[in-house]
């Protein structure tokens, strides 16, 4: 298990498989999550606009996630969040994208 998250430096915990995973939106993270998805700006806009999908969602999780445990696969994170379903991801979103528009 990931130590607890930092909510000054802009992480959130996610639930998978009752373990506790740590996002943290770091430089290099984010930057590999803006050559998969795009822009992240673009991001932000089409989830504020409720048309993030949930793909785009699952990707951007899996590019944050901080010490990921063998068994998390990007198809196992994409399960969990489908599994938690949007009320337990879009707090988690929520936070991450208040990250990414602030900065620290």
């Amino acid at each position: 298990m990931s130590a607890p998250a930092n909510p000054v430096r802009g992480e959130a915990m996610l639930r998978v498989k009752g373990e506790t995973l740590v996002l943290r939106p770091s430089f290099a993270a984010l930057v590999a999550a803006e050559g998969e998805l795009g822009p992240l700006f673009a991001l932000v806009e089409r989830a504020a606009e409720g048309r993030l999908a949930l793909a785009e969602m699952a990707a951007l999780f899996w590019h944050l996630v901080q010490d990921r445990p063998d068994w998390a696969t990007r198809e196992a994170l994409g399960e969990a969040v489908v599994a938690g379903g949007l009320a337990q991801a879009t707090p988690v979103l929520r936070t991450l994208l208040s990250q990414i528009l602030g900065g620290r």
